[in-house]
């Protein structure tokens, strides 16, 4: 299929390509690992009797999120058995998710709580090392007109992926042994792996770095130059902060649900379907305006929504257990998260370099996964101190300094990056 035109795209012809079906399908083995970490394990928890506190902390083993950048230049420079840079990377970690995501769940909370956090943690390193070859993939599978839809695309599939540990699981649970659910849930990563079988690795007209000091150095010194000194400071900035607000205000989401007295079928049926919908529909209406409006006007508008639904919870924490009110509250957030990820992983894509897109896109994700890891570590001892209201309002005001950054890394009236 021919590529779009940059100045009259065609949302049809843009959606219906293969390139696009790949995003749903690695989108989805992209989100599963993550949404057993936050979603699934903590429900689990909560049922036996572990605090919020300790809950809160098991939040510090998704680190590796925040530091992939770390061993991404690994990933940019080798290939493993000789199938493909980017493919052979994310085959391996999927297979290794499938059998830690089954493992954990045979162990007993009551007895084995720290051994539950450390396939926690390795859970977590094999789902951000799968991040970073699966962004890096994208980034050169995608051309530079087809990053907001595809990446709206990917986030969609990746939302949709909480319906199997926050929904089908959930609601297995009250039927079936733990351990069971667990390994069912578990074998759906089998989708990511039969992709990574199927597709073909993208052609890259640079070529992949020539040698480990390329691969870690250039990086870094290549987005340094490109942006300046001072921009890129402020873009590293941004990329903390936009999503800062959101993602503590959700960090604690399934056991805040709990509490107020619903049950897990009711968080299974009503509370993650009442997040998933809005979030998918608010994805792919925001790839679809971003065609129009471009990345820049997409993060203002999008981003004041974000901001707004989060107050929602606030509001639901005033008036307690009431299914309608669940669903409206959790709706309406969960359509500004869909618009607001949209917007900023394809601002995110547009910010690498297509040579060095593992290392680049795993730097970036990494600064917007550490409010996720170590801030929201602390939400748990925060909402004991102040209640689930005054939490919900703080996490609005910590929202306000990155929809300002935006005067200075997305410009209203520009449609382009600012930096070169």
């Amino acid at each position: 299929m021919s590529e779009l035109s940059p100045a009259q795209p065609s949302v049809l012809k843009a959606m219906l390509n293969q390139r696009m079906l790949i995003c749903v399908m690695i989108g989805f083995s992209s989100g599963m690992p993550l949404f057993v970490i936050i979603q699934m394990i903590p429900l689990w928890l909560r049922e036996q009797g572990v605090s919020l506190v300790a809950i809160g902390l098991f939040a510090l083993t998704g680190l590796p999120y925040a530091f992939k950048f770390a061993w991404a230049p690994l990933m940019d420079r080798y290939t493993l058995w000789g199938k493909g840079r980017r493919k052979s990377w994310m085959l391996l970690l999927q297979v290794a998710l499938l059998f830690a995501i089954g493992s954990v769940g045979m162990l007993v909370p009551e007895h084995q709580l720290k051994s539950i956090a450390v396939i926690t943690f390795l859970i977590s390193v094999f789902s951000a090392s799968q991040d970073v070859a699966i962004d890096a993939y994208r980034r050169e599978l995608l051309s530079d007109n087809e990053l907001g839809l595809g990446n709206s695309i990917h986030v969609m599939a990746y939302r949709i992926s909480t319906l199997i540990p926050g929904s089908l699981g959930f609601i297995l649970a009250d039927y079936l042994p733990w351990s069971v659910v667990f390994w069912i849930v578990a074998g759906f990563m089998g989708i990511g792996a039969i992709t990574s079988i199927l597709v073909s690795e993208p052609e890259l007209s640079e070529g992949q770095p020539k040698d480990l000091q390329e691969a870690i150095v250039q990086p870094f010194l290549e987005f340094w130059r490109r942006a300046g000194g001072q921009q890129a400071l402020l873009i590293l900035s941004f990329l903390f902060l936009y999503k800062l607000g959101d993602s503590m205000a959700t960090a604690l989401s399934t056991p805040f649900y709990y509490d107020l007295g619903f049950t897990k079928t009711q968080i299974g049926l009503v509370a993650k379907h009442a997040a998933l919908w809005p979030s998918i529909i608010g994805g792919v209406l925001g790839g679809i305006l971003m065609l129009r409006m471009g990345i820049n006007r997409a993060l203002w508008i999008f981003g004041v929504v974000q901001l707004l639904s989060i107050l929602g919870f606030a509001v639901l924490a005033e008036v307690g257990n009431d299914l309608r009110l669940l669903a409206a509250v959790i709706g309406f957030e969960y359509l500004g998260v869909g618009l607001g990820t949209a917007a900023f992983v394809a601002f995110i894509a547009r910010t690498t370099n297509k040579r060095y897109a593992a290392t680049q896109f795993a730097l970036f994700t990494a600064i917007t996964a550490i409010p996720r890891t170590l801030i929201n570590a602390s939400t748990g001892v925060i909402v004991e101190s102040m209640g689930w209201t005054s939490f919900f309002l703080l996490c609005t005001v910590l929202a306000i300094p990155g929809m300002l950054l935006l005067f200075r890394v997305a410009p209203w009236n520009s449609d382009f990056s600012p930096i070169k």
